[in-house]
Order: structure tokens, then sequence, then C-alpha cells
């Protein structure tokens, strides 16, 4: 599916440019370290994106492991933004289910509202809000019963010059309605509304749209998906929409805020042109803050914003030009309690057979020191992805190596978060420089790609 780009903005003044509630108890995938918000997991690796593509496409590109270490080995938004009301029900199913069985939170970018980007580079969706309503139920119909962030609608509140105010007051009612319908396909959805971002509309404007939209029904906001403004910065505009909106007497909304390429330059408008931006704070639950319930990569870093390459499209130099320098992603805590298990919603198949998600086989941390290793395979036709979870055990561990026999047939063609040692046959896969020392009981992860059949969910660990 080819993902639009939305507008990104500096401000109401400054010229126009583009790009594109409450968990219930014991739903959510929790892990060591709560979040300072009402989200807490680790949030879900789509092993079918872009990145993740063009990383196993070109193993030998210099631009290849910079890339893979940096960008394909972390949680990004899944975008929706094609009008396929026939077909987006299953195509949501598939994903939630290859998350939940992953035992991680999917975020899913709905793009799809009518009169999209004002008729700008990103222009499309419905082609009118009664359509747009109806795609919507069957979206919502294929999230499941668990944890889901959903990124409702980037720019629709904060770019509204196009419209009259007719057209801002149907909009308003249709962005509620879809809030309603998301929250009631599945009260454990979280959904954001769009907030713009810090250097746009002020505060108060933006918690009166927030108002106008319907926020009440929903979790909170986002903001930062059109710019590249500092997370501080976003947090400290959050904090004041925050407050206009307790005003109002609307309480208890919290913020995510995009952090995919706001590590560098603020500079000029364009990520196609500008050199002087990074990527930002790796994507977290984690926040710390009690008014923020996330950060997250929502625009996918190394997709264009439609300057100097079509919106959407994947880049390997942006990519690589936001990822080159940045500082290396952390190691994360395992989970603590047992994900609930759950039966997947009945749907229509989708036309093209969907990936196999096989979850780690469970395992036993070992009784004293040591390590230990589990894999979560996604298998597809051409090929799969693995993610491997390494443990220590009741002490800290200083470098690791783990060992996997892979089917007759199987290659392996890239790695992220490890050093690999033969493609096929018995491979083992020692840490890189900076994930080598895990505490005792705490785990980091890795992964790699291949062709043919991927392993099954066990691995041999050893420490260095």
């Amino acid at each position: 599916m080819a993902i639009l780009s939305p507008l990104r903005r500096r401000s109401a003044a400054i010229s126009v440019a583009a790009i594109a509630g409450t968990v219930a108890a014991g739903v959510c995938f929790a892990v060591g370290g709560a979040s300072a918000g009402t989200v807490s997991g680790s949030l879900y690796r789509d092993p079918s994106s872009a990145v993740v593509r063009w990383v196993a496409a070109n193993p030998g590109d210099s631009r290849a492991g910079v890339i893979r270490d940096k960008i394909a080995s972390q949680p990004q938004a899944r975008w929706f933004a094609n009008f396929n009301p026939s077909t987006v029900q299953a195509e949501v199913s598939e994903h939630i289910g290859a998350a939940n069985a992953a035992q991680q939170i999917p975020v899913l970018a709905v793009y799809e509202i009518t009169n999209r980007d004002c008729g700008g580079a990103s222009a499309g969706g419905a082609p009118d809000l009664n359509q747009y309503q109806t795609w919507v139920s069957n979206f919502a119909r294929g999230l499941g019963s668990q944890t889901v962030l959903i990124i409702l609608e980037t720019d629709s509140l904060a770019l509204l010059t196009c419209l009259s105010s007719s057209e801002i007051n149907a909009r308003n009612q249709a962005i509620t309605t879809a809030t309603r319908t998301i929250k009631s396909a599945n009260p454990n959805a979280k959904v954001y509304l769009d907030a713009g971002h810090s250097t746009w509309n002020s505060a108060g404007e933006t918690a009166n749209r927030l108002r106008a939209a319907g926020v009440q029904y929903a979790d909170g906001f986002f903001s930062n998906v059109s710019n590249y403004n500092s997370t501080s910065n976003e947090a400290n505009f959050g904090r004041s929409v925050i407050s206009s909106l307790n005003g109002m007497g609307i309480s208890g909304k919290r913020q995510v805020i995009d952090t995919s390429r706001n590590g560098g330059a603020s500079g000029d408008w364009c990520g196609d042109d500008n050199t002087d931006r990074r990527i930002g704070q790796y994507p977290t639950t984690n926040t710390g803050d009690a008014n923020i319930d996330a950060y997250l990569w929502v625009k996918p870093p190394g997709e264009a914003d439609g300057c100097r390459y079509t919106a959407g499209s994947f880049q390997p130099d942006l990519a690589f030009s936001l990822a080159n320098g940045a500082p290396n992603p952390p190691t994360t805590t395992p989970p603590t309690t047992t994900p609930p298990t759950t039966t997947p919603p009945t749907t229509t198949p989708p036309t093209t057979t969907p990936p196999t998600t096989t979850p780690p086989a469970p395992s036993t941390p070992p009784p004293g020191d040591g390590c230990y290793a589990s894999v979560a395979l996604n298998q597809w036709a051409e090929g799969f992805t693995a993610s491997v979870t390494v443990t220590a055990g009741t002490s800290e561990i200083n470098g690791w190596t783990v060992t996997i026999v892979l089917p007759g047939g199987t290659a392996v063609t890239g790695t992220w978060n490890a050093q690999a040692s033969g493609t096929s046959g018995t491979v083992q896969f020692r840490n890189a420089s900076y994930n080598g020392r895990i505490a005792g009981r705490q785990s980091t992860n890795f992964g790699f790609q291949g062709t043919g059949t991927g392993p099954g969910t066990t691995a041999t660990c050893v420490t260095a």
C-alpha cells in the first residue's frame, strides 16, 4: 500500500509546504519500567514495512547497516491511506493479529478524511463524508480487542483554510463519529486527534478545535507529525493544550509526540532537502511524563515529503541522512506479565496470503547466571523475519552469542542489532558493540530476515 505523506507546516503565518481513553485493566502488554502515561507495553515493529523490505533487498548497500540498526529495527506507524472500504477490515485484522501474536502494541495512522491536505501534495481520502464513515466502520471491525494506538487524521484539524464554516462543522462531526466508532468497536483502542504542532496554531486555538472535533471521546491528541520541533517544545505545547482543555471542563487527556525526525535542526520545512535532521528519541511508551502516553515514529523515517521525491516513497539516502550519526537504540526490558489470550475476529480474508506470525516459545529464565533466547517468527511466501529476545539470568552479562539452526534451503539476507556468522545451516549471532551488556533479568532484542522457511521458536544462548 502506498503511504501518502501529510503536509508539513511551520506555522499559520509561514508558507504552507508538504508532508504527510483509558485501557481496561489487564489488557495492555505490560513491561518492566512503567510508563508515566496510560499506555504500557512494547510497540510493534512491522516486519513488512518499506524500510525492512529495502534492507532485505539491498544487503550489500553501504548504507544498509546504519539504516537497518537505527531505523528498520524500530517500531513505526502503519498508515492506512487508501480508500478501500471492501478490503480495509481484512488488512487491519491481519496487521493487528501479527502485533498481538508478537505481544506488542501496534500504531495505526488513519489518513482518509475527505478533502485531505486541502488538495495539496497528499490530496485524496474518501470521496465524501458518508463514504468516509463506511470506511471507518470497516476499519474499526478489524481492530480486535487488545491495546492499539490510533493516530486519527493528521492535519485534519490544524489545516482548515480550504474549508467553509459548514464544511468545518461537517468534518468535526465526522471525526467525532469516527472516534466513537473506533472506541465502540474496541474499548481498548486509544484514539488521538490532530493538534498540529507547537509552531502552528496557538494552544488555545488548538484546544478549541480539539473540543469541536470530539476530543472528549478520545484519549488525547498527537503533535509534530507535520514538523521537526524538539520534543521539549512539543511537550510544553501539549501541557498548554491540556491546560486549555481542562479550563473547558475536558480533563484526563494526554499527548503523543512524533519523534521520528526531530533529533537535529528544525530549519526549513522540507525533509527531502534538509541534511541536518536526525531521528529523534526512539519510540517508547515509557516517557516518564504524566501528560505523555508515548513518543512515536508516526511519519516513517526515510519516507519522502514530496519535495525532491514522490510523497510517501521510501528513499534510502533520506533514511541514511537521518540515521547516520544518531545514537544507537537502547536495550529493552522483557515483559513481566503474561498478556491475555484472545480469539481474533472472523474477517474476510485478504486477496493475498497474509504472513504467518509465530510467537516466542514459552521459556523459563535460567536459575543462575547465563542467558536465554526466544524467537518470534513472521513468515510469508517469499521469506521471513525473526525477532529474537535475549535475556540475562540472575546476574549481569557482558556479551552474548545466540545460535540458531536454520532449515535446509533457508538463507539469512540481513541482520540488525547483532553480527551474524554464516548465512545458512547453523548460524551464530553475536551482540553489537552497544547491546552486549545486559543487567540481570533484563533483555535486549535483535532480528534477522531471510529467504525460505524461518527457524523454530527456540535458540541457544551463551555468554561471552
